[in-house]
């Protein structure tokens, strides 16, 4: 396929990257696969990746000593739920989309409604998830 032809099949993408041009999100993820793909799913998308983040301690820091647009976050870190972050990204009124590679997620009612992404996901689901999650 030509790159023109694929620029028919998505002519919106060049708007929605640009939306997401310089926004600063936040990446919560220990796997030592997934974290550098994310990052580097973000740097192409024009983003400007803050972390990753490879534990619930070096996410709280990062919350709470950067600024941030956003955040994708895995919600089992090293053996811990995300859940206490995502409170502490609701009370700075950042948005967040909670990331997992398991089927069940079983996360609290009150986050029911927050975007979420399954593992593997794409580029284009993560700028089409941000690009919702930003507007």
């Amino acid at each position: 396929m030509s790159s023109r032809d694929s620029s028919t099949r998505n002519p919106r993408k060049p708007e929605a990257k640009a939306s997401l041009s310089g926004k600063r999100i936040l990446v919560v993820e220990d796997s030592p696969v997934v974290a550098p793909f994310t990052a580097d799913v973000l740097g192409e998308l024009g983003c400007e990746v803050v972390g990753p983040a490879p534990n619930m301690a070096a996410a709280r820091e990062l919350i709470e000593g950067e600024a941030i647009d956003g955040a994708l976050m895995d919600v089992h870190i090293r053996g811990e739920r995300v859940f206490p972050l995502c409170d502490l990204l609701e009370s700075r009124a950042v948005p967040f989309i909670l990331t997992s590679g398991y089927a069940d997620w079983q996360i609290p009612e009150k986050l029911e409604s927050r975007p979420r992404l399954q593992k593997p996901y794409t580029i284009e689901q993560v700028e089409k998830a941000l690009a919702k999650l930003l507007r």
